[in-house]
């Protein structure tokens, strides 16, 4: 079956920089559905066509993966704010940040705390790979029909790089 709109395609991927630092391995396939919110749209483009086994080296600018580096989306806020055990990498859903952090903060997405000074912390709303040009290393293991369900859903669970709240020291941002 060749891969087009509204399918389920398993992939596994070796996700690196420019400069051939491995940022991302996802080494058991994993599915996600063409033509909804599981793989940005340079991805999809790349895969259209393509049969299960195929290979594909994608190169990436930031506009076609996750955005320039807003510095806009970086706030200062007092480090009493936020709980004693606070690390740096340590991640807050828009939605959980603590009272009193500013409301310019969006409370949707996620944000990283980049930083720890004495009196302050430094949150980033960038999404990590922001403003970074990547290549990808695809290859494909599979692909069926999409469920209704996940027509209707727009996705077979798994979204491309979804990052979540986690805690200090967990890599995995797929």
């Amino acid at each position: 079956m060749e891969i087009t709109q509204q399918c389920v395609v398993a992939l596994t991927w070796v996700l690196k920089d420019t400069l051939g630092e491995e940022l991302d391995v996802l080494d058991e396939p994993v599915e996600f559905f063409v033509g909804g919110n599981d793989l940005l749209a340079r991805v999809e483009e790349a895969l259209q066509g393509h049969t299960n086994g195929a290979q594909l080296d994608l190169h990436l600018e930031p506009e076609e993966a996750f955005g320039e580096f807003d510095e806009e989306l970086l706030f200062l806020e007092p480090l009493v704010l936020f709980p004693k055990d606070i690390e740096e990498g340590m991640s807050f859903e828009g939605t959980a940040l603590p009272a009193g952090v500013s409301p310019e903060a969006t409370r949707e997405g996620l944000y990283t705390v980049s930083q720890i000074y004495p009196e302050h912390v430094v949150l980033d709303g960038n999404h990590p790979l922001a403003g970074i040009a990547l290549r990808l290393h695809l290859e494909v293991h599979g692909v069926r029909q999409a469920s209704e369900e996940e027509i209707a859903r727009g996705s077979a669970g798994t979204g491309f790089f979804q990052v979540h709240a986690q805690a200090p020291g967990s890599s995995n941002i797929h």
